[in-house]
């Protein structure tokens, strides 16, 4: 990992450290991290994924940002994509200790993953969307297009940061519950998806849902994205070992994704409870 200003001089592009090194110059640096941090002081490494143009090691950056330096847990509710249906009510993953849980009925997207790969990686390669249809796409040579790049290029996201939670038991909690996914046999007609995977009743809010009740939290309630982020910040700022703070994290607009849009609330008493949030807003 390397640390330095995001550079466009002329044709070239690069990271230039504090000693006046150039890092990555003659490499594909995405354009979308142009829009947004030129000029700024970022944090770049490779991937192990590759560029498609040049079949090199893809090159991810991310802001340098302040780490919390007590124990935390993020409860993030992603807007939802326009272009997907599937993605109507949204989206929702849970930090703790910079480690990210997410869950999906893509058997590949049942993960833990690293923050800036969570929310920054660029559209290149298999994460960027088709060239052909804007969206996922495998080619007839195989390579395939995934359009899972940086969650935050591609929407707003909202997140509720818990401080004073039992970090190690929602650790352990997750972590067995991701467990349990990947040894999941595998559907028999379509292996890629998650075999018990239910928009009712097992889909990415529900398993987080059921880690808030085990580590404590019965009265947490919420089978979609925004109806469990709602709840769930109800019901945390009221308890008082706890301290919360809210945030959106406006979408970091691109060519590559359209703008998202807040999904519905299914749950009509959860929309008396989202003013709640806004007492508890920090930038």
């Amino acid at each position: 990992m390397i640390q330095g200003i995001l550079t466009r001089k002329n044709s070239s592009t690069f990271i230039l450290d504090k000693l006046g090194v150039k890092h990555y110059e003659a490499r594909t640096i995405w354009d979308g991290y142009f829009s947004h941090w030129e000029g700024l002081d970022v944090f770049a490494r490779e991937l192990p994924q590759q560029d498609y143009e040049k079949n090199e090691p893809i090159i991810i950056l991310w802001p340098v940002e302040s780490i919390p330096r007590k124990p935390f847990v993020d409860l993030y509710y992603n807007e939802r994509l326009p272009k997907y249906f599937v993605s109507l009510l949204g989206h929702t993953a849970i930090n703790v200790n910079g480690h990210i849980f997410n869950f999906s009925h893509l058997m590949n997207e049942n993960e833990i993953m690293k923050k800036e790969e969570y929310f920054y990686r660029p559209a290149l390669g298999e994460f960027a969307p088709s060239p052909n249809n804007g969206m996922f796409e495998t080619l007839e040579d195989g390579r395939v297009f995934y359009d899972k790049f940086g969650r935050n290029f591609m929407r707003t996201i909202h997140r509720v940061r818990i401080y004073g939670m039992d970090t190690e038991k929602m650790m352990s909690i997750l972590k067995q519950s991701l467990d349990d996914i990947l040894n999941t046999p595998p559907h028999p007609n379509e292996p890629e998806k998650y075999k018990d995977f239910s928009i009712m009743s097992n889909n990415c809010a529900t398993v987080i849902r059921d880690a808030f009740n085990q580590c404590g939290f019965p009265k947490i309630k919420g089978r979609f994205p925004r109806d469990l982020f709602v709840n769930a910040a109800h019901h945390l700022i009221k308890n008082p070992t706890l301290d919360l703070k809210y945030t959106k994290l406006s979408q970091l607009t691109v060519p590559d994704a359209p703008t998202s849009s807040v999904s519905p609330l299914l749950n009509f008493r959860n929309y008396f409870l989202k003013n709640e949030l806004r007492i508890f807003e920090t930038s």
